[in-house]
């Protein structure tokens, strides 16, 4: 049993056992007690060579009052080589034993539980087994239990710690694919952790299989410590002289229990796993971890922790925006992202770190330029630490069908990666599975993953992977308005809606549709010349109307009651003003306009349009220019490509659509250099998608008729 390649036999007999609990439990509840049983045969018997001496010393100590006893006899429980194993038990009690007396199981059982060192008893309270031990005991099935896993003999000489760990993930695999509903909550599939930790790992290679090296692990959102068992297995596999150490958290009692234990078994006296809320509390404020990890919860709220980061100066090093309440995964990038060694080429003290995390497709693209999302994706692409993404099929998860990415993000790029970002398509390489686990329908072969992988290594275009520059996916959001245009008619229904509001001017309506008649005027800006015409005919007290900040209200009173939207009116004129000759860098700051670009087109681009002066431009050359009113109903918004200008890109893409757009100058950010707000979002269906043309119509009628033809024969054959 103690090959490595013997755990399958061990670990179908303990599955077996859960038989035992047909009744009492369902089978997505057999975790609740087979793995804290598993746990506790595993200490026992680790614990035996040194059981003997621990029992003594703590009499001796007890005896004498000695308070804080868990860190001597902590050092005095060894293993099998004399290392010390970091736990203890003193309680006279064991598997044997607790066989042996089936009357007194239940209360026995406790009793050991509570004889092991504090680290051991706070996972066995995470775990609640104190629940479960009252209720095996009242549908008498505890002694069957415990009695059969007194018979499993996972001593050390029997079962090495590596074997015990295979044993211990086969489990969990198996325990999670029983409750398949909610597995994914949990429980990433292996093969997704697999690909994560080739693409996290096998760049450093020729690093991680150097005699004496010392690695650091951090999952942030452990679960039950797949991904960290993972992650030990590759480093384990190309060298086994390595020292790994590993660190985890997680919100979930159980699924802390069920890695912390895990950790332990396998002999990791180093590592840590904690319980808590990574978002707001750090188990590890002064450790920089060499590679991260982790699959955090799809499209969960952070609404409970927004009161404490609130009141940060900023998140993790952070001082951006922040991601919208509803979607807090990308906080958990940024947490994985501080807990990066710094990195200067050269030096080992700063040797950097690498990080890969699971996410659904919202945080590729969700939010416009100047949300949170797309200001951490500007964060992390501008500092260059975007190495890679790699799409995954869809239905790859147990509790959800939806598309999932991997995101690769260090601060040491290679120098063949600088200042690039790699796609890559894996979206079609699956496999379909014989029988679907939940959501999950489809899985990624070794074939599917050595595929992947290398082209990841081999940083090359081809036809599912695409090598672009950071800026490709940065862009410049800027709004674009249209003039408003109005139509000026005085029809029955506008006179008695103008009447309402202004029943003392019923003289002066009448005078304007005496002189400008009932038919539709298509220029307002005319109209209104017109009709302020007619009021200087008028009384003083009429002219007055018209005239001061009395009159600008008037006049919108006026345009409301007898005014209607038509794209076939003149541009409605907002206001005329002077502007000084100005050259091409102070219109589009930050940019160069291309010369072959006349500069009234780009006053008119940002909605000045010059016309001749009246005094012939005076000494300095100022020209007179009109700005037209915009029309809300038509603003529309552009994102420009950060490679093109924004004079050329809306000369080429909008101004041949809608030639009488211009640019909305207060759209235009100052703090980005005057070029708008600046955005990131990286589209996979645009950058990937292959256009497949119809069929041909010959073709498509031919099968029609085909059909239509079987159609009637059966029809034939009922009827005859």
């Amino acid at each position: 049993m103690s090959a490595t390649a013997n755990f399958q036999q061990l670990a179908n007999f303990i599955w077996s056992v859960a038989d035992l609990l047909r009744g009492p439990y369902r089978p997505p509840q057999y975790e609740r007690v087979m793995l804290p049983l598993t746990v506790l045969r595993r200490f026992d018997a680790v614990l035996a060579p040194s059981k003997e001496a621990v029992l003594k010393r703590h009499a001796e100590l007890s005896s004498k009052g000695i308070p804080n006893i868990d860190a001597i006899l902590n050092n005095l429980a060894k293993d099998e080589d004399g290392t010390a194993l970091g736990f203890h038990n003193y309680s006279q009690l064991d598997f044997p034993k607790l066989k042996g007396d089936p009357d007194n199981i239940g209360r026995h059982l406790a009793d050991y539980i509570a004889g092991f060192s504090e680290n051991i008893r706070k996972i066995f309270e995470r775990f609640e087994f104190e629940k479960e031990i009252e209720k095996l005991e009242e549908s008498n099935r505890l002694y069957q239990v415990v009695a059969q896993f007194a018979e499993i003999d996972l001593h050390p000489r029997k079962v090495d710690n590596i074997t015990m760990g295979l044993v211990f993930e086969d489990l969990i695999r198996r325990f999670n694919e029983a409750a398949n509903e909610t597995a994914g909550d949990h429980f990433t599939p292996r093969e997704v952790i697999q690909l994560m930790v080739n693409l996290l790992l096998e760049p450093d290679t020729s690093v991680l299989t150097q005699a004496g090296v010392i690695v650091t692990i951090c999952d942030p959102a452990c679960g039950t410590g797949g991904m960290l068992a993972e992650a030990q297995n590759w480093i384990r596999a190309h060298n086994e002289q390595a020292t790994v150490k590993v660190f985890g958290q997680d919100y979930n009692p159980r699924s802390y229990a069920v890695a912390a234990s895990d950790l332990l078994i396998k002999g990791h006296k180093d590592g840590q796993v904690m319980l808590g809320n990574t978002l707001t509390d750090d188990p590890f404020p002064e450790h920089r971890f060499d590679y991260l990890l982790a699959n955090p919860p799809f499209g969960v709220d952070w609404k409970a922790e927004r009161k404490v980061i609130d009141r940060w100066p900023n998140f993790r090093g952070y001082s951006g925006k922040l991601p919208r309440i509803n979607d807090g995964a990308l906080l958990f990038l940024l947490y994985m992202m501080s807990k990066f060694q710094d990195y200067k080429s050269g030096d080992r003290d700063k040797p950097g770190s690498r990080a890969a995390i699971v996410f659904n497709g919202s945080p590729l693209f969700t939010g416009s330029a100047g949300s949170g999302e797309s200001e951490i994706r500007r964060w992390i692409i501008e500092r260059d630490q975007l190495e890679a993404i790699v799409a995954l099929p869809e239905q790859m998860f147990y509790n959800t069908g939806i598309g999932t990415f991997i995101w690769v993000v260090t601060n040491r790029k290679a120098d063949h990666r600088k200042g690039k970002i790699q796609l890559i398509d894996a979206r079609e390489r699956y496999t379909p599975m014989k029988r679907s686990m939940g959501d999950k329908r489809r899985y990624l072969d070794q074939a599917a993953l050595d595929a992947v992988t290398r082209e990841h290594g081999a940083c090359a275009d081809s036809k599912t992977s695409r090598v672009f520059d950071n800026t490709d996916f940065g862009y410049r959001r800027i709004s674009v308005l249209r003039p408003l245009r109005l139509r000026f008619q005085i029809t029955d229904e506008a006179r008695e809606r103008f009447l309402n509001t202004c029943p003392d001017l019923f003289d002066a309506l009448q005078a304007v549709q005496d002189e400008l008649g009932n038919e539709p005027l298509l220029d307002w800006n005319q109209a209104w010349d017109a009709i302020q015409q007619v009021f200087r005919t008028l009384p003083d007290d009429v002219e007055g109307w018209a005239k001061g900040a009395k009159g600008t209200v008037q006049k919108k009173i006026f345009r409301d009651c007898f005014t209607t939207v038509d794209p076939e009116a003149a541009p409605v004129i907002a206001k005329h003003h002077k502007v000084a000759p100005l050259d091409r860098a102070a219109l589009f700051p930050g940019q160069t306009v291309p010369v072959d670009i006349n500069k009234d087109e780009l006053y008119a681009l940002l909605g000045l349009h010059k016309i001749p002066s009246p005094r012939g431009g005076g000494a300095r050359g100022e020209g007179v220019c009109i700005e037209y009113e915009p029309d809300p109903a038509l603003k529309d918004a552009e994102n420009i490509p950060l490679k093109e200008d924004i004079a050329s890109y809306v000369l080429r893409e909008v101004r041949p659509y809608v030639a009488d757009a211009w640019i909305d100058r207060e759209t235009l950010d100052e703090q980005d250099g005057g070029l708008g707000k600046v955005g990131y979002e990286i589209n996979f269906n645009r950058v990937f998608f292959q256009y497949q043309p119809p069929r041909p119509l010959h073709e498509i009628d031919a099968e029609l008729a085909a059909v239509e033809k079987r159609i009637l024969c059966l029809l034939s054959e009922v009827t005859q």
